[in-house]
């Protein structure tokens, strides 16, 4: 077979993109671009192995699958441009890809707090680059930390810092519980607790209004005035989507690449979007875009796009479901984790406490209209197998829109 996709992320997304392209048949070339150096490798443990000195890089590499091993990689290159009614991508230094087909898998990059004062001392956790800097940072003697986040990244961090042995750890957050978003307000209070059982402080319902110091951090000034010393400043206050090189293509970008049922991007069956940058409706919920920065999506979104472009290419397009992933996370913070199957984001109005106490191992039920669609375990190995134990009653469960 004749013919090019270009799969424009180089990461976890990228990859599971190339190797569901083969999968589904496709036997033309792969071109992945990709802004960082390396190889895909898992991201998860930046914020927690890797920070804590317990992981090497080589631990994090992804093996890709033999059917991708003649695919080319263009590392350290970035798509800058892409006109989709040519069917063209422009790369930095100018050199012009044209395509078959193509995968938007370029993902997300932290978001930057615009408050004023010095950038030095001021972290974010994405890349392995990150991570390490951030490692270095943190284990300098006596270092005071303020973490600006209170989301998963937010939570890592503190944990990972306090088991570090930092002495000052302290999070900042306009909101008035740690991760309330995910997960609503009865785990939220149990997480803090446990937070602080532990060691860090929190500083909540305020934000950030700059940062003290001349050439470097020494404080943040928060909203009341006051000021927490800090020789670290990570911010973790969430993500945006690098969708800026589709624009100009008639495309909603709102918030990522809004797709169709089957992952396909502006009416165009020779586009799809995987991983965290795609903003899909799932026909298990209710049928709203939604972008979801979960672990599984990479894989799951893959799948499902790489079987609708390859049908497309191959002129043999299959009447495919529309998609309807169950997604899943985990977290893990000090020596216990949060692990989750479904959309509890969903069902924050109508949370029950399925099994144990939230002081303790417990697990709680997120319900929409009657219906669990989500559930959430907090605590040790025991919690963890309770909540996949009811990954199949949510299989199960009708779609909302039903």
């Amino acid at each position: 077979m004749s013919g090019r996709i270009v799969v424009a992320g180089a990461s976890m997304a990228g990859l599971r993109a190339a190797e569901q392209l083969r999968a589904a048949g496709w036997t033309g070339a792969i071109t992945l671009v990709g802004d960082e150096p390396h190889m895909p490798y898992n991201r998860p443990p930046l914020s927690k192995e890797v920070l804590a000195g317990r992981a090497p890089f080589e631990s994090l590499a992804f093996r890709p699958r033999a059917s991708v091993s003649d695919a080319e990689w263009r590392l350290g290159r970035t798509v800058v441009t892409a006109r989709l009614a040519e069917r063209t991508v422009e790369l930095d230094g100018g050199e012009v890809l044209s395509y078959d087909g193509l995968v938007v898998a370029t993902g997300m990059r932290p978001r930057r707090l615009g408050c004023p004062g010095p950038l030095a001392g001021r972290h974010t956790v994405r890349t392995l680059a990150d991570a390490q800097g951030l490692r270095e940072a943190l284990t300098r003697p006596g270092v005071r930390v303020v973490v600006v986040g209170s989301g998963f990244i937010g939570c890592e961090v503190a944990a990972t810092a306090v088991g570090l042995g930092v002495a000052e750890v302290t999070v900042v957050d306009p909101l008035p519980l740690p991760m309330v978003g995910p997960l609503g307000e009865l785990l939220a209070r149990a997480l803090l607790k446990r937070h602080e059982e532990r060691g860090v402080r929190f500083r909540l319902g305020t934000g950030v209004q700059a940062f003290a110091g001349d050439r470097t951090v020494t404080g943040a000034i928060l909203d009341d005035g006051s000021v927490l010393p800090a020789d670290v400043v990570v911010e973790s206050v969430g993500s945006i989507a690098n969708t800026e090189w589709l624009e100009g293509n008639g495309l909603d970008l709102t918030d990522g690449v809004l797709t169709d049922e089957l992952l396909r991007v502006g009416g165009r069956p020779e586009v799809v979007a995987v991983g965290d940058v795609a903003r899909f409706p799932n026909a298990r919920y209710d049928g709203v875009p939604r972008r979801v920065e979960h672990w599984s999506i990479p894989t799951d979104t893959a799948k499902h796009a790489a079987k609708a472009l390859v049908g497309h290419l191959m002129g043999s397009d299959a009447e495919l479901a529309p998609f309807s992933p169950l997604p899943t996370f985990w977290s893990d913070q000090h020596e216990f984790r949060l692990q989750s199957f479904g959309a509890p984001v969903l069902g924050r109005d109508d949370v029950r406490v399925l099994d144990g106490e939230p002081e303790g191992d417990v697990l709680v039920g997120y319900h929409a209209d009657g219906r669990l669609v989500g559930v959430v375990a907090l605590g040790g190995p025991a919690a963890a197998s309770a909540a996949v134990r009811h990954r199949a009653e949510l299989l199960r469960q009708p779609a909302l829109t039903a």
